[in-house]
């Protein structure tokens, strides 16, 4: 009997320490917390604030553009010649040159890019990923003018010596289209090498249990396995190509023709807004206003390659415990 009210003194003792425990660590106001979690939140909603302002921006000026007579919204979409100083506002041949640039940069980034990432996750040292990872890398760093002018200089003879000067014009979609691909290449390796390296050990160990190559464990296992985060890189190098500006304003050409030449000179979207508003244009014209609804076709483009990488994502995502 004294055994048994020991026992549940000793148990009541434990519930009554547990609950001095419990009161002790009870959420405490942290003054220091506090003003973290605000500042945090301030620079989250400033980041919100910041899209919306654009996007309103964007749309108010559209909207003037096309609250002209002169403008319908199936000439703009539909025609192929842009001049608004006599009245043509067709934006075909920008999102034309904008579509073939950035076709050009990806055939050039996506299996250079892809390679270097394969090679980083799966052949490359510890040592040799921490030399090579930074020297590709440093290709992101370069200002796109240098790389404008390394496509006008460089590049574009290149091209005429192979093809010949009367094919390859001075400015023209493939050189920038090409320099743009070698800009985007560190974009491509670091997110898909990051994509490559989060599949877990036990797949490629398994796979070298059965007997597989290196090549076939990267290929058949670790590639698949990634592919959510690859494909997420990839649209992120798109999303960076239809967006670059300086390098389409230096070598791809300032004028708007329509063509499917990538030897021709051509001008892409961004390529025409950074012409334009470096010109002597007056505030409220249409000139003016076609700038905006010219920005605003471009974040529609880059807005639905970011719904679709989400979609691509959520879709292929491999979630492993």
């Amino acid at each position: 009997m004294e055994q048994r009210l020991d026992v549940t003194a000793q148990r009541a003792g434990m519930v009554t320490r547990q609950r001095d425990i419990a009161s002790q660590l009870k959420k405490r106001n942290r003054f220091g917390e506090s003003i973290i979690q605000g500042l945090l939140f301030l620079c989250g909603m400033v980041s919100i604030l910041t899209t919306i302002g654009i996007v309103v921006v964007l749309a108010n000026e559209a909207l003037l553009f096309f609250a002209d007579e002169r403008v319908t919204i199936t000439d703009f979409l539909t025609k192929t010649l842009w001049q608004p100083s006599i009245g043509q506002f067709g934006i075909l041949p920008l999102v034309n040159a904008t579509l073939m640039t950035s076709a050009i940069a990806m055939l050039v980034a996506l299996p250079i890019g892809l390679s270097a990432a394969i090679y980083l996750s799966e052949y490359a040292t510890p040592r040799m990923r921490g030399i090579l990872k930074p020297i590709l890398e440093v290709l992101a760093g370069v200002p796109t003018v240098v790389y404008g002018f390394f496509a006008l200089t460089f590049m574009t003879p290149i091209l005429q010596r192979i093809f010949g000067r009367g094919t390859v014009d001075f400015q023209n979609v493939a050189s920038a289209g090409i320099v743009m691909g070698i800009m985007i290449i560190p974009i491509i390796s670091s997110m898909s090498e990051d994509a490559l390296s989060a599949v877990p050990r036990s797949l490629r160990e398994g796979a070298y249990g059965l007997g597989a190559t290196r090549l076939e464990v990267a290929t058949r296992i670790v590639l698949p396995a990634a592919l959510s985060g690859i494909v997420a890189a990839f649209i992120v190098g798109i999303s960076r190509a239809i967006g670059e500006t300086m390098i389409v304003a230096v070598a791809a050409g300032g004028r708007p023709f329509f063509t499917f030449n990538p030897f021709k000179a051509a001008e892409t979207m961004t390529g025409h807004i950074a012409r334009i508003s470096g010109g002597d244009i007056s505030y409220g014209s249409i000139d003016y206003t076609s700038v905006y609804a010219i920005g605003l076709t471009l974040f529609v483009i880059t807005l639905a390659l970011n719904i679709l990488s989400q979609r691509i994502v959520r879709r292929f995502r491999e979630v492993y415990e």
